[in-house]
């Protein structure tokens, strides 16, 4: 059985939120190891605040990149049928050659680092008509004055936000936009059980 996904719970664990909730997208609540749950906890929110308080600036893009290997390497041991892969850069974008479009085209999900009103963590979970379903972590339900952005509440298991594909790559820092390029980051994840073939989608790219 899927769960719904969830929210955070704190102002700074939008990272372990939402590779969790990723996971939780992918598989069954009775396939997921209990490992998955404390590594994804003990790894993130390792950022110091200014003040020096451990956690309080949320996850590092190192941990992410950590944590994406190790999910990899878990999944070749034959623990979970999970792929994951790390991009950062200029792979980090959305597009038609985009092999973010290409993982959620065929049945997987993207953890991405974007803004909201600072940097933060959400859960990419399908794209249709050049539109994004996304799950947001940050429980907010009042309507965006972007009139395109579309909150959806009666769909917990897969997405709470509908978000035209053009927000995602704007350079500057703007509501749920990747930002500049050198610091953009991304986590595809997918189950290979599930994972759809190119030949098997109906909006394939070569």
């Amino acid at each position: 059985m899927k769960n719904p996904l969830h929210y955070q719970i704190s102002e700074c664990d939008c990272g372990p939120t939402s590779m969790l909730n990723a996971i939780s997208y992918l598989f069954d609540r009775e396939d997921i190891p209990p490992e998955i749950i404390r590594n994804v906890m003990l790894y993130c929110l390792d950022c110091y605040s200014a003040e020096g308080v451990p956690g309080q600036s949320g996850t590092s893009r190192m941990a992410m990149m950590f944590l994406s290997n190790w999910l990899n390497e878990f999944g070749k041991i034959g623990r979970l049928s999970v792929n994951s892969a790390y991009l950062s850069g200029e792979d980090v974008y959305l597009g038609d050659s985009s092999r973010i479009n290409d993982v959620l085209r065929r049945g997987g999900a993207v953890v991405v680092r974007l803004f909201l009103d600072e940097w933060h963590y959400v859960t990419l979970t399908g794209i249709q008509d050049g539109k994004i379903k996304m799950f947001d972590p940050y429980y907010w339900t009042e309507p965006y004055e972007e009139k395109d952005i579309e909150i959806h509440m009666d769909h917990p298991m897969e997405y709470n936000r509908i978000v035209p594909e053009r927000y995602f790559n704007q350079d500057e820092e703007k509501l749920y936009a990747l930002g500049p390029v050198a610091g953009r980051e991304a986590v595809l994840l997918s189950n290979r059980e599930t994972l759809l073939t190119p030949e098997q989608t109906i909006e394939y790219f070569i």
